[in-house]
């Protein structure tokens, strides 16, 4: 099973217009709400994906009761903490062109104790867990070494772990030695101090995080695919040119896509593969979306996977 956990989970509020175009007017074409948080959102690919799943994460408030709604009708599994203060909304606007525009809350305030009851549920599953996959940003009262202890407790139960952060939790994540990390260019950036402009720039920028303690790395790069640091040495997986439509939640459809590949015995390469396949064709897709498995094999036999040393 691949459990998740979403610390800072939301409702994306995806509003698709007409157009954006700085200082005019947009009309609304569509207005719908998701289930959203990187963790939850890893969680709806895997399941689409036929493969086992748990999301755990806190609740609180009427989003968190529509939230629990969300996942109840998709018959995905779920574990959610109660908590006091009610959980974010995130705005999503985007047209017909694929332009984009994504505004998120920070989130609720969590107290000490509920932070323990979510640490302790992440605990608690671990034993019947092949994967934990820690993801997403850190919501005000959580301490941000958090996805590091979970990391630890992962690595003393022989749970492989996949850490999605930034900032401070990502490189505290990183000195526990997760076993993959993906971060997305700009949050490489932050945590190398260095801009990645160029091929070489991000496979130099794969391989330095890999010294820094995981045992890989899959660095996302939006529609140029990804660049992967693994024991055998540096590969890329390079997607075909696609008109995008929404990329806002590809990111979370690679790292499901990757996990849900190699936990079903991929090499580490097929299943960075396979993560761009999933990122790629969720991004084709209009209004957040997530892409099926037939999408996803479809553009998997476009993906083009070369060693890269």
């Amino acid at each position: 099973m691949i459990v998740t956990l979403t610390i800072n989970p939301t409702i994306d509020r995806v509003i698709s217009v007409d157009r954006l175009a700085f200082e005019d007017r947009a009309y609304i074409n569509s207005t719908r709400e998701t289930a959203g948080g990187r963790g939850i959102n890893a969680s709806c690919v895997i399941h689409c994906f036929q493969g086992k799943t748990l999301a755990l994460f806190p609740s609180g408030g009427d989003a968190g009761r529509r939230l629990e709604a969300f996942l109840t009708g998709l018959g995905l599994p779920f574990q959610a903490a109660p908590i006091e203060n009610q959980i974010r909304t995130n705005l999503t606007i985007t047209d017909r062109h694929g332009l984009t525009v994504n505004l998120n809350e920070a989130g609720p305030e969590l107290s000490k104790p509920e932070v323990a009851r979510i640490e302790k549920a992440v605990k608690d599953a671990l034993p019947g867990a092949s994967w934990l996959m820690v993801c997403g940003s850190i919501p005000p009262g959580v301490p941000t070494d958090l996805y590091a202890r979970l990391i630890a407790a992962g690595r003393k139960k022989k749970v492989k772990t996949l850490l999605h952060a930034d900032g401070d939790s990502l490189r505290l994540g990183i000195e526990e030695r997760p076993t993959v990390v993906t971060p997305n260019a700009q949050e490489a950036e932050r945590l190398l101090g260095r801009s990645l402009l160029t091929r070489t720039h991000c496979l130099e920028a794969a391989a330095s995080i890999r010294k820094m303690g995981p045992d890989a790395v899959i660095l996302s790069l939006g529609s140029r695919g990804a660049v992967g640091a693994f024991q055998i040495g540096l590969a890329e997986a390079i997607p075909p040119r696609v008109d995008s439509l929404c990329p806002i939640g590809a990111g979370d459809a690679l790292t499901a896509g990757y996990t849900w590949a190699i936990d079903r015995k991929s090499t580490p390469v097929e299943a960075m593969r396979w993560g761009v396949a999933a990122g790629t064709a969720t991004a084709c897709l209009p209004g957040m979306r997530f892409a099926s498995l037939e999408q996803t094999q479809a553009m998997f036999r476009q993906v083009e996977v070369r060693r890269a040393d």
